[in-house]
């Protein structure tokens, strides 16, 4: 169940961090909101196991990944100021 759970929580995640965070540069539809949330899940596991807050190979939680997906968010708005801007 860890990939597929994975994939569930970074799903609810991407969905949850797309409320969060405002602005337009945003990924839309249902597709990218999934791979924000997956990218973000797979982010919070890896530095939550870096940082030894989960044991290996226990994955993020719903509010890990979450966040993990607010960050990713973050970073892709970034690179699309910066992409609309030059």
């Amino acid at each position: 169940m860890g990939i597929l759970g994975t994939i569930l929580v970074g799903f609810l995640a991407g969905v949850v961090a797309k409320f969060l965070t405002p602005g337009s540069n945003e990924p839309s539809g249902f597709i990218l909101t999934t791979i924000l949330g997956i990218v973000g899940a797979f982010v919070a596991t890896y530095i939550g196991q870096a940082m030894h807050w989960y044991a290996p190979g226990e994955g993020a939680g719903l509010i890990g990944a979450i966040i993990g997906a607010v960050v990713v968010l973050a970073v892709w708005a970034f690179f699309a100021n910066r992409r609309h801007t030059v």
